[in-house]
């Protein structure tokens, strides 16, 4: 029987983007569907053909507490969204692994062709117990399950 303390917990986790391990209090947005396309039927008005389509994804969103801007991720993000589409947009992989609770990979998701396309800051407000959290939002073409 499986006890409860054996599946992994959703809090323990990291992100890797160029050989760098980068803390984040959140990841949402892993997901992927297949779309799907109604095509009614010629003289059958009881049913519609539905017939699959191409993949869908969701922008993959990160959130943490507001730190130091000295990483290589955040230097990426900066430059593609403050620069528009002056330039190129730059595209890259980077990794997200689900760890155990000593810290070994029990799942990755490496997402491809990826491209910053948000940066927001939560509301900043008096509560003295409020943490300023920033969120990063990614376009990506698919991911891949390690």
């Amino acid at each position: 029987m499986v006890k409860q303390s054996d599946y992994p917990v959703g809090f323990y986790f990291k992100l890797t983007f160029k050989e760098e391990d980068i803390g984040f209090q959140e990841v949402s947005g892993i997901s992927k569907e297949i779309g799907v396309e109604e095509v009614v039927s010629g003289g059958e008005n009881r049913l519609k053909y539905r017939l699959p389509k191409t993949f869908k994804f969701s922008n993959l969103v990160l959130k943490r507490g507001i730190v130091a801007k000295n990483s290589q991720l955040f230097k990426w993000c900066v430059s593609t969204i403050e620069e528009g589409l002056i330039k190129a947009i730059v595209i890259n992989d980077f990794t997200v692994s689900l760890l155990d609770k000593d810290g070994l990979v029990l799942k990755e998701w490496t997402f491809h062709d990826a491209y910053p396309v948000k940066y927001s800051v939560s509301d900043l407000s008096p509560d003295p117990n409020a943490i300023a959290i920033e969120s990063l939002a990614f376009a990506y073409s698919y991911f891949e399950i390690l």
